[in-house]
């Protein structure tokens, strides 16, 4: 069964949207007014981002934002929440391949060619690969934050442990060579060990 998926015609729109979504407060309800005046985004080519952002779970079907629209505000979750956004709007795929955000370029567009039936050559398949891409671009999949968060806080640890000084080592010793004088007077040596225990040996 051949299955639908979702995609602009104009997908660079798709990445404006986004990122204008993330500075910009969230509305009670997203409408075509609040794309045009908050978002600055007008004309014919940005009419088809509501219908998205339906389809991926970043708006409900009356327009009001999701709590994944919220979470993706917010710049620790905003990987995942284009993530579970990815996979929502795109399950199809997911379906085929779990891991259908790590394919090349051919390998994916063969897959969307697979769920929709769609002819290879067709505009639209170029379309839903794009805009497929565009969402991924801000998505972050299980594992990949920790890691860079890891990374980070490893980097961080190095930079605490270069600012350390290194510790003073001070070691201090001495040779000391007598000549003693030849006699069999044991008052001389005696005399001559009592100055350097006095004077030197302190």
């Amino acid at each position: 069964m051949a299955e639908k998926l979702p995609y602009l015609a104009g997908y660079g729109i798709i990445t404006k949207a986004l990122e204008k979504i993330k500075s910009a407060a969230t509305p009670e309800r997203f409408t075509q007014d609040f794309l045009a005046t908050k978002l600055s985004l007008k004309g014919g080519s940005a009419r088809p981002v509501i219908p998205l952002l339906k389809r991926i779970g970043f708006l409900g079907t009356d327009g009001v934002p999701t709590e994944r629209y919220k979470q993706f505000r917010n710049p620790a979750n905003a990987g995942s929440a284009a993530a579970a956004a990815l996979k929502q709007g795109y399950k199809p795929l997911y379906d085929r391949n779990e891991y259908a955000h790590d394919l090349s370029d051919k390998d994916l567009k063969g897959l969307i060619v697979e769920a929709t039936g769609i002819a290879p050559e067709a505009s639209t398949i170029k379309s839903i690969l794009g805009s497929f891409k565009a969402l991924k671009a801000f998505a972050k999949f299980d594992g990949e934050e920790e890691v860079i968060e890891a990374r980070e806080e490893e980097l961080v640890g190095e930079r605490e442990e270069e600012k350390k000084p290194e510790a003073l080592r001070l070691g201090l010793s001495y040779t000391i060579n007598l000549n003693l004088p030849a006699t069999s007077d044991i008052s001389v040596f005696n005399a001559i060990f009592k100055s350097l225990r006095e004077h030197l040996l302190r």
